[in-house]
């Protein structure tokens, strides 16, 4: 089976956020030998999809693991998935996909970007866990939960600097949310060409910090745009690697716009 590595949310190597692809020729294998798979790659999230028989809901299966568990939904691992259908010729124009969250879709533009359509998190405010600040280094400005889906806690920041400069206690911050903690704050000058800046850190799940998360996008979309008053923005991930995620909200659905980059194709040689 060929396996590759994509890096997502970026426009050249190295760069975004790198994700596992491995595209399947039916049916999942089982749990075990998946979780072993994406232990064995070690990014933050492993991508497996299979395609299903005409007439289903939708045209491929998708699941996401990290090196720990899988997860609910994965931005970046999405992006990274539709970019190989589309540039080995498994698909063209939109594909639709099963998975945990329900239907998704990624539409290939004819610039190479590719845009995604996922659910919108619900975001409300939210008390403080304990220790937050201390385990964060920093002092929120506001919390908020992001639902089911997502599970995470975002917290606003005072500012950009504030989010650039975290160092935060990993196994303190563990114990504040389900998943993890979105760190943001405005951008500082948006004449640099984003609106908003972002961290995120997952201990939970086995993902210290991830470099550009997708799905923490479908939380910091309704926020931001509430807060600017405008429905379509691009947010910039201020981890090492970096990443830039263009979003735009329609009600209940937002809409994930980025580019990736195969790095890596290979053969997978331990079968199921």
């Amino acid at each position: 089976m060929r396996i590759r590595i994509v890096d997502a949310f970026t426009d050249r190597a190295f760069g975004g956020n790198p994700a596992g692809v491995l595209l399947l020729p039916d049916a999942f294998p089982g749990d075990d030998w998946l979780q072993r798979v994406a232990a064995e790659v070690n990014l933050s999230e492993t991508a497996f999809a299979h395609p299903l028989p005409a007439g289903s809901e939708a045209d491929w299966a998708l699941r996401w693991f990290t090196p720990a568990t899988e997860v609910d939904m994965c931005g970046h691992a999405t992006l990274a998935t539709a970019h190989v259908l589309h540039t080995t010729g498994a698909a063209t124009g939109a594909v639709s996909f099963a998975a945990r969250c329900g239907i998704l879709t990624a539409t290939a533009r004819d610039d190479g970007a590719i845009t995604l359509d996922f659910p919108t998190s619900p975001v409300t405010p939210a008390e403080a866990p304990d220790g937050l600040s201390r385990a964060l280094g920093a002092e929120p400005v506001s919390v908020h939960d992001s639902g089911p889906d997502v599970g995470d806690l975002l917290v606003e920041l005072a500012d950009e600097k504030t989010v650039r400069a975290l160092a935060p206690d990993l196994a303190a911050l563990a114990r504040c949310s389900r998943r993890g903690v979105i760190a943001t704050a405005a951008a500082e000058d948006p004449a640099r060409g984003y609106d908003f800046v972002s961290r995120c850190f997952f201990p939970n799940v086995g993902v210290d910090e991830d470099p550009v998360t997708g799905s923490a996008h479908t939380v910091l979309a309704p926020f931001w745009s509430a807060r600017l008053g405008r429905p379509e923005l691009t947010g910039f991930q201020g981890s090492a690697r970096t990443g830039l995620v263009r979003t735009a909200l329609r009600g209940d659905r937002t809409l994930l716009t980025g580019t990736a980059v195969t790095v890596i194709d290979g053969e997978l040689l331990a079968r199921p």
